[in-house]
């Protein structure tokens, strides 16, 4: 934990410097009395749960997300306003009603019981106040700047993210050799999982995808190989296999290696055979899932792929293959006679072969569709059309892969309602 002094007043009117003494709690197993159940009750509950305290939490109203704590059996709710006795047997106490007075009580009796209160409309007037804190691959950090609480908690901000990316190296000893199978997201650098960073920051080895976030590249240590497997449509690609025995290479040589893929790494991403091929040559693989772009390019486009009224299925569709080829696995008269949401992906260049299926098969040839190009980057085009132009709009706009294609009323929604 990180601490900055607070100036207060001695009983001689005089300025002093004093500064909390920061302890850990094992809370575990141990009586916590929260009287107050609005938001600042919600946000710090959490945390005492984690914690496995038994926590009592008495007031006459809770927030929806209070009670559904209680519902749940993570803590227990007295509804009812705070009684002087209530503190009884607890280790620990927060006072946090809207009620100066309530409040007051509530630190006059922990101070007669000698049970350490937080005062949360008055940090200075209870006997512990709560650091601004954050969670970082198994430790906690807590930061304390003398009551300014925009200042603890940036610092907080700034050192967790500090550790997540790597920056900061809180590993004392060098990571295992192995694999870990990362999704990078659909792109944008800032939608890699938090822990698919801190992976990426401690790799040895990055054996990276065309489609996977480029910027992070930039920020890997320089004595980090990164070897480029990307995979180009209808172009130059590195073979699955040659793929496969890299990982498995770098894996027996030592090295701990990213495989750090576009979207999520099971979601047409070939991952799993990468597993498969990893588990066979006895080389310890994890697996980080990311933000698929099936779901996340429309997003980012105005496109929500469900919608309350409007679309109650969703299927997700490779586009690597035609309908009518041996090799294709897709019911296309199934989805000629859904009504919910088709997301096609990997289907620029088959597109014309997919909607004439779906119209086909039943869908109007004016169902809503929608192509997000490039989703999330900087370089994000798309689209709206219908079934009946879709082709031919890709070809005037030049839309070419990767692109994501939504086909059904939910590409036919605006913000605005119209």
């Amino acid at each position: 934990m990180l601490t900055a002094a607070h100036p207060d007043v001695s009983a001689g009117g005089s300025r002093v410097s004093e500064e909390h003494y920061l302890v850990g709690l094992d809370l575990a197993g141990r009586r916590v009395v929260v009287v107050g159940g609005g938001q600042v009750a919600q946000r710090r509950l959490p945390r005492l749960i984690a914690s496995g305290a038994v926590i009592e939490v008495v007031s006459p109203q809770v927030t929806p997300a209070v009670e559904g704590m209680a519902s749940a059996g993570e803590i227990t709710w007295a509804e009812r306003r705070w009684a002087d006795g209530d503190l009884d047997g607890a280790w620990y106490a927060v006072a946090c009603t809207d009620d100066a007075a309530v409040n007051v009580a509530v630190g006059e009796e922990a101070e007669r019981r000698r049970v350490f209160c937080v005062r949360a409309d008055d940090g200075s007037a209870g006997s512990a106040v709560t650091p601004a804190s954050g969670d970082h691959d198994g430790m906690t950090i807590g930061v304390l700047a003398g009551g300014v609480h925009r200042r603890s908690a940036a610092v907080r901000t700034a050192l967790v993210e500090a550790l997540q990316a790597g920056v900061v190296d809180d590993v004392a000893a060098p990571v295992a050799a192995g694999v870990a199978l990362v999704g990078g997201g659909p792109g944008d650098p800032e939608l890699i999982t938090v822990r698919g960073r801190r992976l990426l920051a401690r790799a040895d080895v990055v054996v990276a995808d065309r489609l996977g976030p480029r910027d992070l590249l930039d920020d890997l240590a320089p004595h980090v190989e990164v070897v480029d497997a990307s995979k180009i449509p209808y172009g130059r690609a590195m073979a699955q296999q040659k793929i496969n025995e890299l990982l498995i290479e770098h894996a027996r040589a030592g090295k701990f290696v990213v495989r750090l893929k576009g979207g999520d790494p099971f979601v047409y991403g070939r991952g799993y055979e990468e597993v498969q091929a990893c588990t066979a040559a006895g080389v310890p693989v994890t697996v980080v899932p990311g933000i698929t772009s099936a779901f996340a390019a429309p997003a980012v486009a105005g496109v929500p792929v469900s919608h309350r009224g409007v679309a109650h299925e969703i299927v997700v569709v490779s586009g690597h293959v035609a309908p009518g080829d041996p090799r294709s696995l897709t019911d296309w008269a199934a989805l000629g006679r859904m009504r919910g949401t088709i997301v096609l992906m990997m289907a620029v260049e088959r597109i014309g072969l997919f909607a004439d299926a779906l119209v086909t098969h039943g869908r109007p040839a004016d169902t809503p569709v929608a192509v997000i190009q490039d989703g999330t980057t900087r370089i994000q085009r798309s689209l709206r059309t219908t079934l009946r132009d879709v082709a031919a709009d890709i070809r005037d706009q030049e839309i070419s892969p990767p692109a994501i294609v939504v086909v059904g009323p939910v590409a036919g929604l605006s913000p605005d309602g119209s």
